[in-house]
C-alpha cells in the first residue's frame, strides 16, 4: 500500500517554515474502502502526561493542520476553526495552545489532517501569516536559531482522521525532543512511539558519539535531524558523497533490482543516470547528500505508481545504506541497515531507542514497514503520551 501522500508532507514541512501539514496527507489512505465506515463527528484524543519532566500546567498541546479546505486549528472543546490574521495577539502571535486539565486530558478530534504539537515549559509561538490570498500558519522550526520556538522543549505527532479512519505517527523526520508514544484503538488495538526505558537520555548520547553528528544536539532540547543540520551548518553536506560514489560505480556494472507493488524494475547506471526498466522506464540523476536525507530532489517521490515507489525503495536504502550490500532492494532484515562510514546514526538512534524497533528517522522509513505509523479504518480512540524522560 502506497504511503507517497504521507511523504510529500513530510517533505514539505521538513522544508519550509509555513507548512501545510494535511493538505493531501495520507489523502489515499482516507478516500480507499472507507465509504461503509461510519462518519465519525469526531475521535476521542486523550493527552496523558507520563513526561516525569514536566508538570501539567507548563505542558500545552496544538491541534493545528487542513480540513482539505484551508488551514484551522482545533479549540479545547473540540471545534475545527480557520485561521485568520485577526488570531495573532498583541505580541504578533497566535495563542492556541489547549491546557492540560490533569494527567489525563480528554479532548475531541474532529475531521482533518494536521498534527499535535506538545510544548513543555512555555507556549509554542505559531503565527498566522497572509499566503495564496488567504491565512496559514507558520509552525515551528527549531532547527533554525532564528525561530522564536528554537528555545522551546516541543514535538509533534502527525494524523489525518477522515470518514471514521485514522492514520497517524510519532515522528523524526525533522527533529527528536519529547518522547510521544501513540496509542489507537477500533478494529485493532496499537501502539508506537514508545521508548524503551532511558532512551531519550541515550539518543543524545549515541547521536553526539558520532562522528559528524555530534553538532546535531542542541543541549537537552533537541536532536536536530541531519537534513536540517545542513541548512544551519551543523552537518556536512557531502556526508553521504563516497557511498553515492560507491553505488554509482557498482551499478555501471551489474543490475540493481528494485520490488514494488508495481512489479520488480532493473536498473543500471548509464550516462551518469540510473535508468530502469520493467513495468515502465524510470531514471533517476545521481544524488546529493541533501537529496538522501530529504528523500528529495534527484530522489523525489511522485504518486504515480512507478517513479514515485521506485524512488521511495532507493531513498530506503541509501539513508539504511543496504545499496551496495544488496542489488535486490528493498531489503528488510534491520540488522544490515545503517552499517559503515556512512551510516545514518540519527535514523539508528531513532530505532534502538523504541520498543518496537520503528521510527520515522527519514521520510521513506515506513519503507519495508519500519515506521511508527499506525493505522484503522474504524477508530473509536487515540491517546498521545508524553512518556519518560528518563
Amino acid at each position: 500500500m502506497s504511503r507517497l501522500s504521507r511523504r510529500t508532507l513530510l517533505r514539505s514541512a521538513a522544508g519550509a517554515a509555513v507548512a501545510l501539514p494535511a493538505a493531501g496527507l495520507l489523502a489515499a489512505h482516507a478516500d480507499a474502502g472507507n465509504s461503509a465506515r461510519r462518519k465519525a463527528a469526531g475521535l476521542p484524543l486523550k493527552i496523558v502526561n507520563n513526561s516525569g519532566a514536566y508538570e501539567n500546567g507548563s505542558v500545552h498541546v496544538y491541534i493545528v493542520g487542513n480540513d482539505g479546505k484551508q488551514q484551522c486549528w482545533v479549540t479545547p472543546d473540540g471545534q475545527l476553526k480557520p485561521v485568520q490574521l485577526s488570531d495573532n495577539g498583541g505580541d504578533g502571535y497566535t495563542d492556541y495552545a489547549i491546557p492540560l486539565t490533569g494527567n489525563e486530558t480528554a479532548l475531541q478530534l474532529p475531521e482533518m489532517s494536521g498534527r499535535v504539537y506538545v510544548a513543555c515549559g512555555e507556549k509554542l509561538k505559531f503565527k498566522a501569516v497572509e499566503a495564496d490570498g488567504g491565512a496559514a500558519l507558520a509552525y515551528p522550526a527549531a532547527w533554525v536559531e532564528s525561530d522564536p520556538n528554537y528555545p522551546i522543549v516541543h514535538d509533534c505527532a502527525e494524523f489525518t482522521f477522515k470518514g471514521g479512519a485514522m492514520y497517524c505517527n510519532t515522528t523524526m523526520v525533522d527533529m527528536f525532543s519529547v518522547p510521544l508514544s501513540i496509542h489507537l484503538t477500533g478494529d485493532k488495538d496499537q501502539t508506537t512511539g514508545t521508548l524503551k526505558a532511558g532512551a531519550r537520555a541515550r539518543i543524545f548520547e549515541q547521536v553526539g558519539a558520532a562522528e559528524g553528528f555530534e553538532n546535531l544536539v542542541v543541549e537537552d532540547k533537541r536532536v536536530i535531524a541531519p537534513g536540517h543540520g545542513i541548512g544551519a551548518g551543523r552537518f556536512a553536506e557531502d556526508h553521504f558523497a563516497g557511498y553515492i560514489d560507491e553505488v554509482w560505480s557498482r551499478y555501471e556494472g551489474q543490475d540493481l533490482k528494485v520490488t514494488t507493488n508495481a512489479g520488480t524494475f532493473t536498473g543500471r547506471v548509464s550516462g551518469g543516470k540510473l535508468a530502469f526498466t520493467g513495468p515502465a522506464e524510470v531514471s533517476f540523476d545521481k544524488p546529493s547528500t541533501k537529496d538522501v536525507l530529504f528523500c528529495d530532489g534527484a530522489l523525489a517521490a511522485p504518486n504515480d505508481g512507478t517513479t514515485g515507489p521506485v524512488a521511495a525503495v532507493l531513498g530506503a536504502a541509501f539513508n539504511r545504506t543496504t545499496l551496495t550490500a544488496s542489488a535486490d532492494q528493498p531489503t528488510d532484515d534491520p540488522a544490515g541497515f545503517y552499517q559503515g562510514d556512512s551510516a545514518h546514526h540519527y535514523a539508528k538512534a531513532m530505532h534502538e531507542a523504541t520498543e518496537d524497533g520503528k521510527a520515522y528517522g527519514f521520510a521513506f522509513d515506513d519503507v519495508g514497514g519500519f515506521a511508527s505509523y499506525i493505522e484503522d479504518g474504524a477508530a473509536s480512540g487515540m491517546t498521545l503520551t508524553l512518556t519518560p524522560f528518563d
